[in-house]
């Protein structure tokens, strides 16, 4: 039951330290449509330009860290978290769970079309109105899919605590 409790306390530590990189992300992302409007009011901005690419070279290394950890992060969750959500939960909570999870697939979607979206943009073949449309439409994908990521762990963190509370009580009877 330690074990258990161990794991979701793990998981629910792993929540917070997810919104503080998603937000970072979206403040990259941001951040690199500022530079680029900075350049263009300098000069028309030139798609594959060295300053344009090196910001997407580390928005994608943001990217890739954010989506490896996601899916580190997931498997836990599918993995060893349901079976202890199966083995200590109520079958309300489990199937609660269950539902959740199949958010998951729809999240990494999430994430795949981003990493499109970068290379598209990193490509340099996109004229220049395109290619800050292209821009500026993939921040406000990546604004509402941290609002998505949010809402899917604030769900998911109150299944957890309400098991770690049940499973809290069972160690003290069991006292």
């Amino acid at each position: 039951m330690e074990d258990a409790i161990a794991l979701i306390d793990k998981i629910i530590e792993e929540h917070k330290t997810i919104f503080q990189r998603l937000r970072n992300f979206e403040q990259i992302a941001n951040d690199a449509e500022a530079l680029t409007g900075f350049d263009k009011a300098k000069e028309l901005f030139v798609p594959g330009r060295l300053e344009s690419k090196k910001g997407l070279v580390a928005f994608a290394e943001v990217l890739g860290t954010i989506t490896e950890g996601m899916h580190s992060h997931f498997g836990r969750e599918e993995g060893a978290l349901m079976k202890v959500f199966r083995e200590h939960g109520d079958k309300k909570l489990s199937s609660a769970l269950h539902s959740l999870l199949l958010e998951h697939e729809d999240l990494k979607h999430r994430l795949a079309s981003t990493k499109q979206d970068v290379a598209t943009l990193q490509d340099g073949k996109l004229p220049n109105q395109i290619w800050q449309a292209h821009a500026h439409d993939m921040r406000a994908y990546i604004t509402y899919t941290r609002k998505l990521f949010e809402a899917h762990a604030g769900l998911e963190q109150e299944l957890f605590r309400s098991l770690r509370s049940d499973l809290m009580k069972a160690a003290e009877r069991n006292k």
